[in-house]
């Protein structure tokens, strides 16, 4: 038995947490591998784990080529001259969200005809490995091995559909810091036809309270988004699901708790920006290596009154176009006596990031971010979204 057809079906008769093992055990029948190890990313993305319980100190020596594969989300194959032996890491990504890696060591005169297919195999398992990702608590597990998740950060994380996305043409990455203690912060997003909503929220508060707060309002825009009938508004109108979540957190809190956000709709198919601006998050643009401030109408955080309306304004974007998106964590965190790291470093950080795709481009500016602060931990939730519009063709 082979094919992807084959570990298709493997993979979905397994039970949830022995996907590895299924994996490992149809490689070394159908692919000829001496070995495999799935490296799944912490909550960082800067550190990869093995999932598996006993320890082997050769994985010490596939952790830096391993690494290199999942930062340049390309195959790296690791073999010496002259020897039988090769190793294959692949990058195990879904949609471009960045799972982890999978290395797969079998003979070397071998590792040319089976890249292209376990590159493909490789994919096949992103999917499974994220359905099966909460059915069961062993993948949890292995990535807070650097790290315990506090009770908010956990609401937090599982309230994320993901942290990347991508389509021809559309490139979202999006990272939440202090990444095992982050509480209020928090962003959202949903591909609907042409249209993709984001939205980046600051609750009001910290840790829990400003969790759970998070939590309602994700939960309150989502069910605005999904509550508008078809035909009378666009995925991509915002104003109504700005409304309808406003109300449902002023009705549960009375105005005394609000939720700083921003709500973007992006036609990815013309460009065409529709934005709301409800608190503190900021959106910068970079077109043509040049950055600057995307000056929106401030209107008031959601659920700080009852009966608020909204209005939505636009922007046409270009080929080539980036956004990022930073929360007052990041572009107002100061230290003493001293400029913003917004007034001071943001756009700098954000310039120097004008190769790098929006994973590698967000974890650039983060660690522009620690260095601004000494490489202390964090005293803000900080958010950083990183969005990309290319078209392969003029709308």
């Amino acid at each position: 038995m082979s094919g992807v057809g084959s570990i298709e079906k493997a993979l979905r008769t397994a039970p949830p947490d022995r996907l590895v093992e299924t994996l490992d055990a149809y490689l070394s029948a159908n692919h000829g591998a001496k070995s495999s190890t799935f490296w799944l990313a912490d909550y960082r993305t800067t550190t990869l784990t093995p999932s598996r319980i006993e320890q082997d100190p050769a994985l010490e020596e596939q952790l830096a080529p391993a690494t290199r594969a999942f930062a340049s989300q390309t195959p790296v194959i690791e073999s010496r001259e002259g020897h039988a032996f090769a190793r294959l890491h692949l990058p195990v990504s879904n949609w471009g969200e960045r799972v982890g890696v999978l290395s797969v060591g079998l003979d070397a005169e071998r590792a040319p005809t089976e890249l292209p297919r376990l590159r493909e195999l490789a994919e096949t398992f992103a999917v499974a490995i994220s359905a099966a990702y909460r059915r069961t608590d062993r993948y949890h597990l292995d990535r807070r091995r650097s790290g315990r998740l506090t009770m908010a950060a956990e609401m937090q994380w599982d309230l994320l559909p993901a942290r990347g996305f991508e389509q021809p043409g559309v490139k979202l990455a999006g990272q939440l810091e202090p990444a095992y203690a982050v509480g209020g912060d928090h962003f959202d997003w949903a591909v609907n036809g042409d249209w993709l909503t984001v939205t980046a929220l600051n609750g009001m508060g910290t840790g829990l309270d400003a969790a759970l707060l998070t939590t309602l309002a994700v939960n309150a825009m989502r069910n605005a988004r999904r509550s508008i009938p078809a035909g009378q508004s666009s995925p991509g109108d915002l104003a109504d699901q700005a409304v309808l979540a406003a109300d449902a957190i002023y009705s549960q809190y009375g105005g005394t708790r609000h939720v700083a956000t921003l709500l973007l709709s992006l036609n990815t198919a013309t460009g065409e920006l529709r934005m709301i601006d409800a608190g503190s998050p900021r959106m910068l643009l970079v077109r043509g290596g040049q950055v600057r401030d995307v000056a929106l109408d401030p209107q008031l955080p959601l659920g700080m009154f009852g009966d608020t309306r909204y209005v939505e304004e636009r922007e046409q974007l270009r080929r080539g176009d980036r956004l990022f998106i930073v929360s007052d964590g990041v572009h107002a965190a100061g230290r003493p006596n001293e400029p913003t790291y917004g007034e001071r470093d943001l756009s700098r950080a954000i310039r120097s990031t004008r190769l790098q795709p929006p994973a590698e481009a967000i974890s650039s500016v983060m660690r522009s971010l620690r260095e601004f602060h000494a490489g202390a931990e964090l005293a803000d939730d900080a958010l950083i979204i990183c969005l990309d519009w290319s078209p392969r063709a003029d709308p």
